[in-house]
């Protein structure tokens, strides 16, 4: 009888260390879940949700801003529309090509294209900024005030990239190619930032110095072009570096 009360003694110790482990693992995935950022959160949780079928019927769906209405989830990702993507990329290259053509100065020093992943506006910086500095023309805030409605009326995200060319004059504190372009693509980012309007995960600045020259440094005109802004409006879902980004 004495022999089975102190099995029965034993049991419970270790019923309560399982609890007890139990409990710092619930409570240290609570500490881990409340470090992640809400968009990570919801990308993970996409991703454990079961596997649309072929129909779209039966999986987890998710709201289409473009088309309000909605899609299936395959392995928690939205399943890509190509033709639907296209026909954005169109839609916002045409807003950004008017954008461009009301003004001839902007006419004469920008460029556009797109790709598989989004669309491309370039502008040269003797257009966007004051020589030397990281000031912004009023031509740049015309420029800005588009991009901001693109980005209010589309699910894209942006990429600014800054580049300086190999002779292009610095001045004050921006001594370098890198310090220069990387200050103007920041104004540029800061620009759009201030209204408040778009979620700062949503824009990305860069510096590439005069390392990425679309041309050969051999005329006036190609160092113009070489020195530039570029905003690159992507797919959300774009995170790489790859595609241009």
């Amino acid at each position: 009888m004495s022999r089975r009360k102190g099995h029965s003694g034993g049991s419970w110790k270790v019923a309560y260390a399982d609890f007890v482990t139990a409990m710092m693992a619930f409570f240290l995935l609570m500490w881990i879940m409340n470090m992640v950022p809400p968009e990570t959160r919801q990308v993970l949780s996409t991703f454990f949700q079961p596997v649309a079928d072929e129909k779209g019927m039966g999986g987890p769906q998710v709201l289409d801003a473009a088309s309000n209405t909605m899609v299936p989830l395959a392995r928690g990702i939205p399943n890509p529309d190509p033709a639907a993507e296209e026909s954005q990329r169109f839609v916002i290259a045409s807003r950004l090509r008017r954008i461009v053509m009301e003004n001839p100065k902007l006419m004469d020093a920008s460029g556009l294209s797109s790709d598989e992943t989004g669309v491309l506006l370039r502008v040269n910086n003797n257009i966007m900024f004051r020589p030397g500095s990281a000031q912004l023309t009023p031509e740049a805030k015309h420029v800005m005030d588009g991009v901001l409605d693109v980005l209010k009326q589309y699910n894209m995200n942006l990429l600014i990239r800054g580049h300086a060319a190999e002779q292009e004059p610095v001045g004050g504190t921006l001594e370098t190619p890198w310090e220069l372009s990387g200050a103007r693509s920041a104004a540029a980012a800061s620009y759009i930032l201030s209204t408040n309007e778009i979620l700062p995960t949503r824009v990305r600045a860069i510096s590439y110095g005069s390392t990425r020259p679309l041309r050969p440094d051999t005329s006036t005109e190609n160092r113009l072009s070489n020195g530039r802004v570029e905003f690159y409006f992507h797919r959300p879902d774009a995170l790489n570096f790859g595609s241009g980004l």
